[in-house]
């Protein structure tokens, strides 16, 4: 099989992300999954991936701000930290009761999160934001 050009620029541009942008695609990927769950809860598959995911990225956030390494502010760690907690429980919830209103909130989420961070990364740059 024929390596697409499409498939070796994702590559080219995950190499090139900061991390700041990595985490903000990748919240941005999660609540997009999510959004495409909720439209279609029937397909318990694909909903159950989405929320897996999501879990898995929450889980990734939840060990990096546990980590002495992470220099955030105490005070970010421990919202961020409630937060992740939050969405432990919706997940659980939304997973033994597949409705697509208990996903509405994650997404919520995910995108502010991801709007945050690509607002850091705008600021950091001095450009504008990025939407």
């Amino acid at each position: 099989m024929t390596p697409s050009p499409f498939n070796a620029y994702q590559q080219t541009q995950r190499l090139a992300l900061t991390p700041t942008a990595a985490e903000a695609g990748a919240f941005t990927k999660a609540a997009s999954l999510l959004g495409k769950a909720r439209d279609n809860v029937n397909d318990y598959d694909s909903y159950s991936a989405a929320l897996n995911f999501n879990q898995l990225l929450w889980t990734v956030l939840q060990a990096d701000l546990a980590s002495g390494s992470n220099a955030l502010p105490d005070e970010l760690k421990r919202i961020l930290l409630s937060l992740s907690l939050f969405v432990d429980r919706q997940t659980i919830m939304a997973l033994s009761e597949p409705k697509a209103e208990h996903l509405d909130a994650l997404i919520e989420i995910d995108m502010n999160l991801a709007s945050g961070l690509r607002q850091q990364l705008s600021q950091a740059s001095g450009d504008e934001p990025l939407h």
